[in-house]
């Protein structure tokens, strides 16, 4: 099933997600939860044949099943009108319609019932449900022509029939208003029959709907029914201020839920002196002022001239009793103090002393938490890149290299020694052919310092990678050695010792060249060192 307000398309409600299996009739005011729906008539007894049918809203009325159809809570049926036919939801069904019946209509008579006419088929949903999507714009266009015959009313709600042949309005208002010329203005212009009916206020809230200040649908629209008088008395009863904003509901009226515990109170009340006694003593006298029904306490001014005394003073309802009954024999107290429960019952809780625990109450307590993260991360962060990008990484950002290469000053190999400035023995032999420049190792760059020179004891020197040895002296001839230089090789012609001429760069030499001689470890001028 599903009702044209909430459903969703093939009789789905989008509600309350029940998927129309809930035995109340899907999500519509006033619903009705049917507990003897398990329960087998004996044998020998029908059905009962009075349905309870509910139509738009809260309306609902009885109806007599004589072609004895089989109907179930949340069926669509066709029933009986003045005039035509309406279309209406099975809201309750069996023995729970007799007990209904019984309480809301005993006075209803069987032989005048209407009856149901058949199941509604698709045309009729069809037609019901394009005359309920015209109520709305019905609704603003008569609301606009009473504004323009200046009557005193409020139209709230619009009806369509099932048969769209007919429309009921639904209005408010303070007294008696002429409205014949509004009738013929509105069978005009909406060319159906049209009929006026007056409600109250709880009605017209009951029809719209709405939230209470209680956070929960009003009670009017979904389990209330019947409307009692309530009047200020109950308010009165219940120790509540007298506000008519917060007595008053969505109505404009007095809250219907002050009636709901008024009996418990004047039950409890029962047992209270009356309020208008005012209680004598020897200081003073005491005039009640609120009464706290839940703890059983009355509370009384105390009028004395001692400012020490405290002026609030609360009794329970035996002690009051007991100085009432004090003065009736003209006598008097003390001290209404004597009688005093407030410092043994109404003691309040001793609340902790407040202490700074966390030091939420410091402004720049987030400060210090910042700054060592701060430092945290640059620590723990990427380094800069040296300038020299051959650099191992055990040494970059430690300073420049020693020396111009990657190994320290005790490991260098003797080819890493500085050469004498000057001209090489080789030098007077002209060669046929300009040697090419030598190819320089890939692992070590040319820097401006110079290397500085290790002595090794050992008599073969420890060669460096990557550096080729010198391999000039092709012809076998040994080099001529200079003793006074440390028996370094020196150039000599003619038992002259020349002046050393500038050493000049050399470009490094191109791979693949065959005519350059290859490096080894046991070359001649090794030896001779």
């Amino acid at each position: 099933m599903g009702c044209t307000s909430c459903g969703s398309g093939g009789g789905i409600p989008r509600g309350c997600k029940s998927n129309g299996t809930c035995s109340s009739g899907g999500c519509n005011k006033l619903g009705v939860f049917d507990w003897l729906s398990n329960m087998q008539l004996p044998n020998g007894k029908s059905q009962f044949d009075i349905v309870e049918i509910r139509f738009k809203n809260s309306r609902k009325s009885f109806f007599r099943n004589l072609k004895g159809f089989e109907l179930n809570v949340g069926d669509v049926v066709v029933v009986e009108a003045s005039p035509g036919y309406d279309v209406g939801v099975v809201s309750v069904v069996g023995e729970l319609s007799r007990i209904q019946l019984q309480k809301k209509a005993p006075n209803f008579k069987t032989h005048e019932a209407r009856k149901i006419i058949r199941h509604a088929t698709q045309e009729d949903i069809d037609k019901w449900v394009a005359a309920r999507k015209n109520e709305e714009s019905v609704m603003h266009k008569a609301r606009e022509m009473a504004l323009h015959l200046k009557l005193d009313m409020k139209i709230s709600d619009v009806e369509y029939q099932g048969d769209g042949t007919k429309a009921t309005f639904y209005y408010t208002a303070n007294g008696r208003v002429d409205f014949r010329q509004l009738i013929k203005d509105m069978a005009e212009s909406f060319r159906v029959r049209i009929e006026m009916r007056q409600i109250g206020a709880r009605q017209e809230s009951a029809r719209l709907g709405g939230i209470g200040s209680c956070g929960r649908e009003l009670c009017c629209s979904t389990w209330l029914t019947d409307f009692r008088s309530v009047s200020t008395s109950a308010a009165r009863y219940q120790q509540l201020s007298l506000n008519p904003q917060k007595l008053a509901g969505q109505c404009g009226k007095l809250k219907c839920c002050l009636n709901y515990e008024l009996d418990m109170y004047i039950d409890e009340l029962k047992s209270f002196p009356s309020t208008d006694i005012k209680l004598y003593t020897k200081k003073g006298v005491g005039i009640h002022i609120k009464t706290d029904v839940f703890k059983g306490l009355m509370w009384y001014l105390h009028q004395t001239d001692d400012k020490t005394n405290p002026g609030l003073i609360a009794l329970s309802p035996e002690r009051a009793k007991e100085i009432i009954a004090m003065n009736k024999e003209k006598k008097k107290p003390e001290d209404l103090k004597d009688f005093d429960l407030s410092s043994i019952e109404t003691k309040a809780p001793k609340t902790p002393e407040y202490s700074n625990v966390v030091g939420q109450d410091d402004l720049n307590r987030f400060d210090k938490k910042f700054a060592k993260n701060k430092k945290k991360k640059r620590k723990g962060g990427k380094k800069k890149p040296s300038a020299n990008a051959n650099t191992p990484k055990h040494t970059k950002g430690r300073g420049p290299k020693p020396n111009g290469s990657n190994k320290p000053k005790d490991v260098q190999s003797a080819g890493n020694k500085s050469k004498p400035k000057g001209k090489r023995p080789d030098d007077n032999i002209k060669p046929k052919r300009k040697p090419k420049p030598k190819q320089k190792s890939k692992d070590t760059k040319p820097t401006g310092q110079k290397p500085n020179p290790v002595k090794t004891d050992s008599k073969k020197p420890v060669q460096a990678k990557g550096k080729p040895s010198n391999k000039s002296n092709t012809t076998g001839k040994k080099k001529p050695v200079n003793k006074s230089n440390g028996g370094k090789p020196s150039a000599v012609k003619g038992g002259e010792v020349k002046k050393p001429r500038p050493t000049k760069r050399r470009p490094p030499r191109k791979n693949g060249d065959a005519n350059t001689p290859k490096s080894k470890g046991n070359n001649e001028s090794d030896k001779s060192k």
